[in-house]
C-alpha cells in the first residue's frame, strides 16, 4: 500500500444512486485495508438537485474533503454535472461518466440551458470512459443499477480488487438485488476495458 491517497469526486442529480455508490466505493476501500473518510452533500436531491460525495482512500486520510484541483477520478452520473465540477480536478484525473443526459433544475427552472454536445466538451477537458450505464442497466433489468454499472467502469481506474467491491456491492445493495447488482458491476467492468 503506497502513502499516496486517491480522491475520488461522485456527481449527480438526485435518484440516480450517487451515495449508494459512494457507500460502496467506500466500503470496498475500507475492506481493502485503506484509511477511507467520505462527505456527501444532497440538499435538493430528492427534487432532481445536485449530489455531490467526496470519497478519500490511502494509508492515511486527515480529511474528508477534496481540495480544488486535487480530484484524481470524476464519477459522474450525468453529462452536465460531470462538466459542472472540471475544475476539481487534477491536471491528471481521468473521468468516468454516465451518458446520459438528465436534465437537472438548475437547467429546467433557471436561466442555465443545457450545452448541444456535453460529451464532446468532456472529452476536451479530460481522458474520459464514457458509458452508457443507464441502457446496460436498463437492458439487465432496472436502470436503478446504472450506478452499479458505472462502479464497475470505477473498478478498472482504482487498486482496490475485483473481489473486494464484490463483497462490498453484496453488503450495501438492497436485498435480493446482489446477483442483478453483480451482472451490472461486471458489465461495467466489461465495457471499461482496461486491465
Amino acid at each position: 500500500m503506497t502513502g499516496k491517497v486517491t480522491n475520488v469526486l461522485m456527481c449527480g442529480v438526485g435518484g440516480q444512486g450517487v451515495i449508494l455508490a459512494s457507500d460502496i466505493l467506500a466500503e470496498a476501500a475500507l475492506r481493502a485495508g485503506f484509511d477511507v473518510k467520505k462527505s456527501e452533500v444532497h440538499g435538493m436531491s430528492q427534487r432532481g438537485g445536485s449530489v455531490v460525495t467526496h470519497v478519500r482512500f490511502g494509508a492515511a486520510v486527515h480529511s474528508p474533503l477534496i481540495r480544488k484541483g486535487e480530484a484524481d477520478i470524476l464519477v459522474a452520473f450525468e453529462l452536465v454535472e460531470a462538466l459542472r465540477y472540471l475544475d476539481s480536478l487534477s491536471s491528471q484525473a481521468v473521468a468516468v461518466v454516465d451518458d446520459v443526459k438528465r436534465v437537472p433544475t438548475t437547467v429546467s427552472s433557471g436561466p442555465f440551458t443545457y450545452p448541444a454536445d456535453p460529451a464532446g466538451l468532456l472529452k476536451e477537458r479530460v481522458p474520459t470512459t464514457l458509458i452508457d450505464c443507464s441502457a446496460v442497466a436498463k437492458a439487465l433489468g432496472s436502470v436503478r443499477m446504472a450506478n452499479t454499472v458505472l462502479l464497475g467502469a470505477l473498478s478498472k481506474k482504482v487498486d482496490i480488487p475485483g473481489s473486494v467491491w464484490r463483497e462490498a456491492i453484496s453488503q450495501k445493495v438492497p436485498r435480493g438485488t446482489e446477483e442483478a447488482n453483480m451482472r451490472a458491476f461486471e458489465e461495467g467492468r466489461r465495457l471499461a476495458g482496461g486491465a
